[in-house]
């Protein structure tokens, strides 16, 4: 009774939280797209491995499944997935328990900002997309 309000708005919070979600994604994976060849630069830089695929991976991750579900697009499977790459990406590429300093306290910032997305993700595949999405049509 008393969340009322919430259960109310529920369909336009989930919305909501689904385009904050996805803002990071969709913005940095157009800049991926958009200066591939700095994408690729920096996957070799930070061990990644095979540089040329794990930037097609990334672009395709974050910019084609991070517009799929700020649309509401096989929310469940796709918010699961992208939890899944979220972690890839904080293991690989910020490994902070190997570094010292600023560099290691940037990293660390990184890598709990990628577990903290994490759970948005996961939260976003229980509850699925609400009632303004495409799945839901």
């Amino acid at each position: 009774m008393r969340y009322t309000l919430f259960d109310n708005q529920k369909d336009g919070i989930i919305l909501v939280a689904r385009i904050l979600l996805m803002v990071l994604f969709v913005m940095f994976g157009w800049s991926k797209l958009t200066g591939f060849s700095g994408t690729v630069a920096y996957m070799t830089s930070s061990g990644a491995p095979v540089p040329q695929v794990s930037a097609i991976i990334a672009v395709v991750m974050e910019l084609g499944v991070g517009v799929a579900l700020l649309l509401g697009f096989f929310t469940r499977p796709l918010a699961l997935l992208l939890a899944v790459y979220t972690l890839g990406t904080a293991i690989i590429g910020h490994h902070y328990w190997n570094m010292t300093g600023a560099m290691q306290y940037d990293n660390m910032i990184h890598f709990y900002k990628n577990i903290a997305l994490m759970g948005g993700l996961l939260l976003l595949c229980v509850t699925g997309a609400g009632k303004y999405s495409i799945d839901r049509r």
